[in-house]
């Protein structure tokens, strides 16, 4: 009787199944990073020598920016100690924008004030328009009360 190890570990070695195993070293190579790195990449891949990184959020591209060498030493400390998940070929790292990972969109920020006057004020002014001008705010000020 197989056990679900050994038929896992056969559909892996399959050529159709390579990139599970890739996924795999990915996910490894995503949490020896820092939290605070987790939580801004979205995934990984590597492709023609490139370590691409897709972030959640475009802010954090100049971080990745500064931390290349970083990534790359990780992975190839990565490849010494895993012989599974060796990639000592990557030599440029890119960092980009994840179209999937959208930034949250920002909630209406309208401030909303309610009216502290009264509008019991004396209209003093000899032009009749001018007084109804007047009269009218004092109705909107009454309005805006409740």
């Amino acid at each position: 009787m197989k056990t679900s190890k050994t038929v896992l570990d056969k559909l892996l070695g399959d050529t159709q199944f390579k990139p599970l195993n890739a996924h795999k070293c990915y996910v490894k190579f995503l949490s020896l990073l820092p939290r605070h790195l987790q939580k801004a990449i979205a995934f990984v891949y590597i492709k023609n020598e490139t370590l691409f990184i897709a972030l959640k959020h475009p802010g954090f591209k100049m971080e990745l920016h500064y931390n290349k060498d970083l990534l790359k030493s990780l992975l190839t400390t990565m490849g010494k100690y895993d012989k599974e998940c060796c990639f000592e070929n990557v030599s440029k790292v890119a960092a980009f924008h994840s179209k999937y990972h959208q930034m949250p969109k920002m909630y209406d920020s309208t401030p909303c004030y309610f009216e502290l006057a009264q509008g019991e004020f004396e209209v003093s002014v000899a032009n009749p328009k001018i007084k109804e001008h007047f009269e009218k705010i004092k109705e909107i000020i009454k309005c805006n009360r409740l």
